[in-house]
């Protein structure tokens, strides 16, 4: 077997997790994030984190069940809006929260898996966003500059990986766990599908092998849906 398969999320993050570290997670909402490690992390015990993630699940699911062991020191995301635990912490002073505009925050982790150290962007300028950062004009038009994000974790959610790390994303589960693969000094992938070397169509994968250290095969998924939304 290959030395990036671990039997479960507990065996792969082991040696990985120190308090007060930062972790990238990917998803959107509740859409392709990866439970199992959410689990594992919070079962751990590790606290202090920074967590980079688009949001931070809902109250009871997702990132949301390590605000309610007081895991995490510090948010980095674009929206919060569904989860008051978040709302209360923040509001009570308990949690830290740094807003991104998404497509900033999306390009952050981006620029950091290439090795990018900042980049300028047109997003935020004459707004509170820009406050403290450096201005610089290109065309007769501002920008204002925005800097990388590299994480010491970082926890990603597929379809389908085979044994190498090669991994494909199924729809809309290509929002934030591409970049934050190769973001991350060590990344860990969980898979609905874990399958041999071989079996996937190379012109199908997403993120390369090389840039997975450990890759495990999720024992359950709940898939929840954020927010339901129907015709009449």
């Amino acid at each position: 077997m290959s030395k990036k398969v671990y039997p479960n999320a507990k065996a792969a993050l082991d040696g990985l997790l120190s308090d007060g570290m930062m972790i990238m997670a990917g998803g959107f909402g509740l859409c392709a994030i990866p439970e199992n490690l959410i689990l594992a992390l919070r079962d751990s015990g590790v606290k202090n984190l920074t967590v980079v993630s688009n949001n931070c699940g809902v109250d009871d699911f997702g990132l949301g069940i390590l605000l309610q062991t007081r895991q995490i020191k510090k948010m980095i995301s674009s929206y919060v809006g569904e989860n008051a635990t978040f709302a209360k912490q923040f509001l009570d002073g308990e949690l830290e929260l740094e807003f991104n505009p998404q497509g900033t925050l999306a390009e952050r982790c981006r620029a950091g898996g290439a090795g990018i150290p900042a980049f300028f962007t047109k997003t935020g300028v004459g707004t509170v966003v820009a406050e403290g950062k450096e201005t610089r004009e290109f065309n007769g038009e501002a920008y204002i500059m925005e800097t990388a994000l590299v994480a010491e974790l970082s926890i990603v959610k597929a379809w389908k990986g085979d044994k190498n790390g090669n991994l494909v994303y199924r729809r809309t589960a290509r929002n934030f766990n591409p970049p934050m693969a190769t973001a991350g000094r060590v990344t860990i992938a969980e898979v609905e599908e874990l399958v041999e070397v071989g079996q996937l169509d190379p012109n199908h994968i997403h993120t390369p092998g090389i840039y997975v250290n450990r890759i495990i095969q999720g024992a359950r998924y709940e898939k929840r849906i954020e927010r339901r939304t129907v015709r009449k």
